[in-house]
């Protein structure tokens, strides 16, 4: 269909004349409502925004002096949130001159 009949249709039903697929040969147009549908291309969006699960980083603090319990308590948190699917780092930090001095 020739691009002028298809504006002419459009405007006679009072819709636009939308072009959906610049790259294909040749291009192709459909006859709409432009307002409804970048509404509907954000509600899906919107929705798709909805429905991505956000990587959670569980962060699992050890010292060079943590004792068995402490150890296996956390140990065991690590292994919980690994099943739950979330991502775990696990620390080692010193405090003042622990560093310097190691058992």
């Amino acid at each position: 269909m020739a691009p002028q009949q298809a504006l002419k249709i459009a405007e006679e039903r009072g819709l636009d004349l939308v072009e959906v697929a610049p790259t294909a040969t040749p291009p192709v147009c459909r006859i709409m409502d432009y307002g409804k549908y970048l509404y509907q291309l954000n509600k899906k969006l919107h929705e798709a925004k909805k429905h991505q699960k956000n990587i959670v980083v569980k962060e699992v603090k050890f010292r060079p002096n943590t004792d068995d319990h402490d150890y296996d308590f956390k140990k065991n948190h690590i292994i919980r949130f690994l099943k739950q699917g979330d991502k775990v780092k696990a620390t080692v930090f010193f405090r003042g001159r622990e560093i310097v001095h190691q058992a």
